[in-house]
């Protein structure tokens, strides 16, 4: 083989797998678990050049190809690990590795990776953590052990890596941040957190064996922003509000973690300390390799993260992140239909329908609901503006409150779609008297569980509602959820009488649990057995009646 990767379904191992598969090298990926085969199909990598062979490291390694360049990328990233737990796989293991390049006869290589923190610590200093003190004692015993061997090293010292699934470490800040759960910044204004894309620092350890060895890299972007400037960047990015206050490290170490929300073991990282990234930033040079800029980084990786619900889902809909300050999944120049949700969804409440319908689509989360930030725009002029990069002339399909924007929509600018679809029209229906009573329903609303909505909604539970139940404990979210409900509301009467005016192909589809209370004046149509969310308990259903509005014109 061209290379072997130990830990190749981890974070780093499989973007590394898949670069220099990318590169028509042939690798082994020695795993515990294939986990890494179904990833790579689905970012579709040519897996042609791939063996993936069994190994567990913490054990002596035997039975496995041989290879020229042997990458270690296999740790046990976690806080809270017991002291042996982490010696077992970063310490232990990686000398394991060690002793079995050692037997390699044409051995190019052996890359380790350590950590920008634990290059010089003290493996015994006190007040490190587990993770902390295992990585710092493998980077001392695996250069000593190599020298006695004679095995060609280079030691890669990644600082924060940062990209689509990683959610340990700096992105438990940004959840605490985004949830509205960091009234302050552990550390000082000076705090240096710095940051290195995944994709990024796959393509500098596969340039590495081709280099001179004995070198140790700092892979690291020196221009990454200061602690409070980089939770600011990503809080103005998600619409949120930024701390102003830092709180020095030393308190947040008495304090209780109940109150903090901090893990011990994360505060020996935020620190003011520099790094010696000039090898790296030499080498990098040599081989054509450029960083992206650190704010745009950090901005797509909090794109991945709420995508991701910070790890607790995935994502059912790309492309996906904010525009501005809207939360938009889907293609946003040539959908075939555009999807507004209703309340109190996101825009994941369209999942189930768009596995049946064809051509791309446009989902966003509404203004101030799901995942967007509210805005001082009128809905009106937010879903202008959310049409205007679209070039064809989609079918738009809105649900229970979102069909009133829908329709004014409709009736204004009848050139910019081909037909109009309204799934439980709320203006159209009785109002739910629970939600008249807004104090009580905001109380509501921020407390249920997803089991609880899903009752309270009548629906099934699943990621959805999920989803929903999620995005409502979500500081001011559930206020403005029944602030629209209240708004849309006084709207009713407005709303009955365009339907008279609008002049694009219009279709009506209810529940046979929820019909229309009043004449629509259009063809309605009723699911049998469905209630207010047709398109998350029949999408099929659903779906076939979207031919009767008119197809898409490109």
């Amino acid at each position: 083989m061209d290379a072997i990767v130990f830990g190749a379904a981890g974070f780093i191992g499989r973007s590394l797998v898949a670069e220099l598969l990318g590169r028509g090298r042939r690798v082994a990926a020695a795993v515990r678990n294939d986990t890494l085969t179904p990833w790579l199909h689905a970012q579709n990598v040519d897996t042609g050049g791939l063996t993936v062979v069994t190994a567990d490291i913490s054990r002596p390694l035997t039975g496995l190809p041989h290879a020229r360049d042997v990458y270690n990328t296999a740790a046990r990233f976690a806080f809270g690990l017991d002291l042996a737990q982490a010696r077992a796989a970063n310490v232990t293991g990686a000398l394991n590795v060690l002793e079995w390049a050692a037997t390699l006869p044409d051995l190019r290589r052996l890359v380790h990776i350590s950590g920008y923190r634990v290059s010089d610590a003290d493996p015994d200093r006190a007040g490190l953590g587990a993770y902390e003190a295992s990585k710092a004692a493998a980077h001392h015993a695996v250069r000593a052990r190599a020298r006695e061997l004679g095995v060609p090293l280079t030691i890669a010292n990644p600082s924060t890596v940062i990209g689509p699934g990683q959610y340990i470490g700096l992105a438990s800040l940004v959840e605490n941040l985004w949830n509205g759960r960091l009234p302050a910044l552990p550390g000082g204004p000076d705090v240096f957190v710095p940051i290195v894309t995944v994709d990024y620092f796959a393509r500098f350890l596969a340039e590495i064996p081709a280099s001179p060895a004995g070198e140790d890299y700092w892979v690291l972007d020196d221009t990454t922003p200061l602690l409070p400037e980089l939770v600011g960047t990503i809080a103005d990015h998600l619409g949120v509000r930024s701390p102003r206050r830092t709180v020095p490290v030393g308190l947040v170490r008495r304090l209780p973690r109940r109150i903090t929300g901090t893990d011990p073991e994360t505060l020996s990282f935020l620190s003011a300390d520099r790094y010696p990234t000039a090898s790296a930033r030499a080498f990098a040079d040599r081989a054509g390799l450029e960083m992206p800029p650190a704010a745009d980084a950090l901005r797509a990786w909090a794109d991945d993260l709420v995508a991701a619900r910070f790890g607790g889902a995935s994502p059912w809909l790309r492309p996906y992140g904010f525009r501005g300050r809207t939360w938009v999944m889907g293609e946003p120049h040539r959908p075939a239909h555009v999807l507004l949700h209703g309340l109190p969804m996101n825009a994941d409440l369209w999942a189930p329908l768009a596995a049946h319908l064809p051509g791309p689509i446009l989902a966003p989360d509404l203004p101030g609901l799901g995942r967007s930030a509210p805005t001082a725009q009128a809905m009106d002029a937010w879903l202008a503006d959310l049409m205007a990069p679209v070039r064809t002339r989609p079918t738009l399909v809105a649900h229970s409150l979102a069909c009133g924007p829908a329709l004014r929509f409709a009736v204004e600018r009848p050139d910019r779609i081909s037909g109009l679809v309204l799934v439980a029209p709320a203006f159209l229906q009785p109002p739910g008297p629970w939600l008249t009573r807004s104090v009580l329903a905001v109380a509501l609303l921020r407390r249920m569980s997803a089991a609880r909505l899903a009752a309270t909604l009548g629906l099934p539970e699943g990621p959805e509602v999920a989803s929903a139940a999620a995005d409502l404990r979500r500081p001011g979210v559930a206020g403005r959820v029944v602030a629209a409900m209240r708004a849309a509301f006084a709207e009713r009467e407005t709303s009955r009488s365009l339907l008279e005016r609008v002049r694009v192909p219009v279709e009506i589809i209810v529940g046979s649990a929820d019909p229309l209370a009043t004449g629509a004046g259009h063809p309605v149509t009723e699911i049998a057995g469905a209630g207010h969310y047709p398109q998350l308990t029949h999408p099929a259903q659903v779906a076939r009646h979207l031919g009767a509005v008119a197809d898409p014109i490109g």
